[in-house]
């Protein structure tokens, strides 16, 4: 009997099978994330969940109202309807300041308080998107860690998409959605003075405008349709050497309040100063925001306000949608496509092109009728 020749080669070396490393996912998450994109949620799952106050299903709500998918239009419309039953009971507060005046600190900071008192809190962060890359910094998350991960605040970073102001065209319906999950404070935070201020002003209760104490020239930079709008003018950062500078900057700011003109709403506007960082003074904002509510709802403001905020909702949900109907017609985007070149080519007038394209719109909605 022949023994069968081993061709395998003989080691001195002998390694141990090691032992089998998991996975750096957890499977249980993966499973679930994978099940998650699978299956659609509906409407009514959604808006039950925000009902029932669960921030998953909130931030897929917003996430849906968001999209600029024509497919998600219906779905979200409907979410609204759901839910707009369900708002309306919170104080909405827009906060802005100059870059580095410590927003996200102070609204943390205030956040943090007003749980403490009872309150639950939703942050609608306004990022900036680039006009280039169309991305956003979206990091509001992580300046606010203590806010961030506690169960009676919700913070959502949203990118303003380059529209007007820097405010995320679906800010508003954000609001509704909060409010429908009982968030009785929205605070509103935007990209910074000059870009978004008008447009938040037009959908909060309260304007507040973070500012910081310079070297004598604390009026300079800040545009006076700014503080026009402010009900509330907070010298943040005043701690420390900068206590005396901050005082200084209050008064000169009181003084330049004097020669606005009187607010329709009846309120006088102040200014206070806080640290944020140190939690000083921040009680004292509150309070002059609730003596504002009191007063506007005394004198019929508050209710008022409201109603012709509605009315600004039904305006731009009228020229929104236009807007999507012209641009998302074949015939408009053939013709488009077709001027383009004869445009930059300085062969075509533009304001003509617009006209023709005009009529021609109208013109396929008659034929089409």
């Amino acid at each position: 009997m022949t023994r069968k020749k081993d061709n395998k080669k003989k080691s001195a070396l002998n390694v141990q099978r090691g032992i089998d490393q998991p996975s750096h996912i957890n499977p249980s998450l993966s499973k679930g994330k994978s099940r998650f994109k699978k299956d659609k949620i509906s409407v009514e799952t959604i808006y039950e969940g925000i009902i029932d106050g669960d921030r998953t299903l909130l931030s897929r709500g917003i996430t849906l109202i968001e999209s600029i998918l024509r497919t998600d239009e219906h779905d979200a419309h409907e979410l609204m309807k759901l839910c707009l039953p369900h708002s309306g009971k919170s104080v909405r507060i827009g906060i802005t300041g100059v870059p580095g005046v410590g927003k996200s600190t102070f609204i943390e900071t205030l956040g943090l308080n007003l749980i403490e008192q009872g309150r639950k809190v939703a942050v609608l962060a306004i990022d900036p998107s680039s006009k280039i890359s169309k991305g956003s910094i979206l990091g509001d998350k992580t300046r606010m860690e203590d806010l961030s991960v506690n169960h009676k605040a919700y913070i959502r970073p949203s990118a303003s998409l380059g529209t007007l102001g820097g405010v995320a065209r679906a800010t508003r319906e954000a609001l509704v959605l909060c409010e429908a999950a009982g968030f009785d404070v929205i605070l509103i935070e935007t990209v910074g003075v000059g870009q978004s201020e008008r447009a938040v002003s037009q959908i909060v209760d309260f304007f507040l405008l973070l500012m910081l104490a310079g070297g004598g020239d604390e009026l300079q930079g800040i545009k006076r349709g700014i503080m026009e709008m402010a009900d509330l003018i907070v010298i943040n950062k005043a701690d420390g050497d900068n206590i005396k500078k901050a005082e200084i900057a209050a008064q000169n700011y009181r003084n330049a309040l004097h020669l606005f003109p009187i607010l329709q709403n009846g309120w006088n506007p102040d200014v206070v100063t806080t640290s944020a960082i140190k939690n000083i003074g921040i009680d004292n904002v509150w309070k002059k925001i609730s003596e504002y509510v009191k007063h506007t709802k005394s004198n019929g403001f508050f209710d008022s306000n409201r109603r012709n905020q509605s009315l600004d909702i039904m305006n731009d949900t009228i020229k929104e949608s236009l807007r999507k109907s012209f641009f998302n017609s074949p015939s408009i985007l053939s013709l488009m496509d077709s001027y383009k070149k004869q445009i930059l080519d300085d062969e075509l007038n533009p304001y003509d092109v617009a006209e023709e394209l005009i009529d021609k719109f109208y013109k396929d909605i008659e034929e089409n009728k």
